[in-house]
């Protein structure tokens, strides 16, 4: 990946974070949480500068950063789509939904759309199994999602103004 410069008030949102959790190599996680909220994603010189001032190792930031799932170092969509790939979620079509959302949007797991709405990937489980196959745009889960109801759930997003367009959670 090309390297990137980092903007002054970017790196010091990083060193206000840091500063909250008192630069205490303790709190990486804690940290690490806050900066991705903040920024969206953990490109490797945001850790760059987040073991600067927790006085760690850049390894350590990065091994903390690869070893959770939760943490990304790719920048995600504005509507980030999760499609679930548990056991329950498989068994009752999931594939067929993860695939009419890559048809849809025209990209692969782990990429975002080009206008930097929308970026697609799976999960392991989301604890909804009853609910099966359930979607998550952001923070909310849509259960029981059809293919047929793909075009519907992206136009809604798109259009900047989401409503109830699948049983949701």
């Amino acid at each position: 990946m090309p390297k990137i410069k980092l903007a002054e008030n970017t790196i010091q949102i990083i060193k206000d974070v840091c500063a909250e959790f008192h630069n205490s190599e303790g709190e990486l996680i804690n940290v690490l949480h806050k900066v991705q909220h903040k920024l969206g994603y953990l490109p490797a010189e945001v850790q760059e500068v987040i073991a600067k001032e927790l006085k760690t190792s850049v390894a350590k930031v990065y091994g903390v950063v690869t070893f959770y799932s939760f943490f990304t170092m790719i920048p995600k969509g504005e509507f980030p789509i999760s499609i679930c790939m548990g056991t329950a979620c498989y068994v009752r079509g999931a594939e067929q939904v993860l695939s009419e959302f890559k048809r849809q949007l025209k990209v692969e797991v782990g990429e975002s759309t080009d206008d930097g709405k929308f970026s697609l990937n799976c999960l392991r489980c989301v604890g909804a199994c009853g609910l099966a196959p359930v979607v998550m745009v952001g923070e909310k889960v849509f259960g029981r999602v059809a293919p047929t109801q793909v075009k519907q759930i992206i136009a809604e997003y798109r259009e900047g103004c989401p409503s109830e367009v699948a049983k949701s959670a």
